[in-house]
């Protein structure tokens, strides 16, 4: 954590990790300077809406301030508006507020500048927790907690509160679990021992059946769809495989697929994209756990639009995109080619996942 002056000399931006005396200044700091505004990433997900919910907690346990949690985008996949549901989360589109009337703004899971965000990039930003790699200059912000050895957003605000002292109830444990869950998918997936040790201790505060209702959540007929226009337009090059599912209406299913499709024998890394509201949705998956997928996507978005992420996971937005079939299919080409580049593998002729039998 770094305390700093919202106004000074400019400062580069290391990575910090909070002990109990920091987040005893960061919350004295927030005290008594009015509304609260916490900013999640576009269309989010688990983790981010988490985090936020955790440090809304905090903050009105240790000040009395209630803190707005907002969003760009939708909360699209079928688990992550169950969560919001069934754990009754209150989240407010960012479009709906008039944002210059919060004193204090906080991001989690998200920074200024990264592109995955609705918050203006000319107004100011307080707090920053988050995992993800630092893409920009953070010295004007004079709170920062960005941990990337950390598997969950979550699991940072899970020690805010342990270190506080502050009390877990059953629905926000059953959030903070269900954030690390899927972020790690069950530890299976970039998670530090932090991230176990909040998982083994979250989940006897949890509810099960909650938790049972948020993974198994009832889903529209455009969902399968989505699954059959994945599969058919998958093409495989070797190890590598991308799919195209053109126009869609939740954003979230870009990444739901990848990691489904990531099952696919012989594969180990995938791309997949879609278009939502004129923006092409990037997603890519690995099974390398030194691939750094974070460096990669931005190496083949360079120029087109904005992107970043972890060793295994990443994301990316291209913005301002044709949906017509002609445009769809030059950047799926555009990006394949910059994928293999950036991944240093030879170019191989690719081929339908789904053959159809002669």
């Amino acid at each position: 954590m770094s305390k700093r002056e919202a106004v000074g000399e400019p400062q580069s931006c290391p990575l910090f990790t909070a002990d109990g005396d920091s987040v005893t200044e960061l919350i004295e700091w927030v005290r008594g300077r009015g509304k609260v505004l916490i900013v999640t990433h576009d269309n989010p997900d688990p983790d981010s809406i988490a985090a936020a919910v955790a440090l809304r907690h905090l903050l009105l346990v240790k000040t009395g301030q209630d803190a707005v949690i907002t969003y760009g985008g939708i909360v699209g996949r079928g688990e992550n508006r169950s969560m919001v549901e069934l754990l009754e989360i209150p989240l407010v589109p960012i479009c709906e507020l008039e944002i210059e009337q919060y004193p204090v703004v906080c991001m989690v899971d998200t920074q200024p500048n990264t592109g995955n965000n609705s918050f203006p990039a000319d107004l100011p930003v307080h707090l920053i927790i988050d995992h993800h790699p630092v893409k920009s200059d953070l010295s004007g912000v004079c709170w920062v907690d960005i941990r990337t050895h950390y598997g969950a957003s979550a699991t940072i605000l899970y020690e805010y509160l342990c270190q506080q002292e502050v009390s877990i109830n059953t629905r926000l444990a059953t959030s903070l679990f269900y954030a690390i869950k899927s972020e790690t998918q069950d530890l299976g997936r970039e998670w530090s021992k932090a991230d176990r040790e909040a998982y083994l201790k979250l989940l006897p505060l949890s509810n099960n059946r909650i938790l049972f209702d948020i993974i198994h959540p009832q889903v529209p007929r455009d969902y399968f769809s989505a699954f059959r226009t994945a599969i058919e337009s998958s093409m495989v090059y070797g190890s590598v495989l991308v799919f195209n599912l053109h126009r869609i209406h939740n954003p979230d299913l870009v990444a739901e697929l990848a990691d489904f499709l990531l099952r696919q024998q012989g594969v180990e890394y995938v791309l997949g994209m879609g278009w939502y509201e004129g923006m092409q949705i990037l997603s890519m998956r690995t099974l390398d756990q030194n691939a750094s997928l974070g460096l990669v996507i931005q190496q083949m978005v360079e120029g087109l639009g904005t992107a970043g992420g972890h060793g295994m996971v990443a994301g990316g937005q291209i913005r301002d995109m044709d949906d017509d079939d002609s445009s769809q299919q030059e950047l799926e080409r555009l990006l394949t080619r910059r994928l293999f580049k950036a991944l240093n593998l030879a170019s191989v002729p690719g081929e339908p996942l789904i053959v159809e039998n002669v």
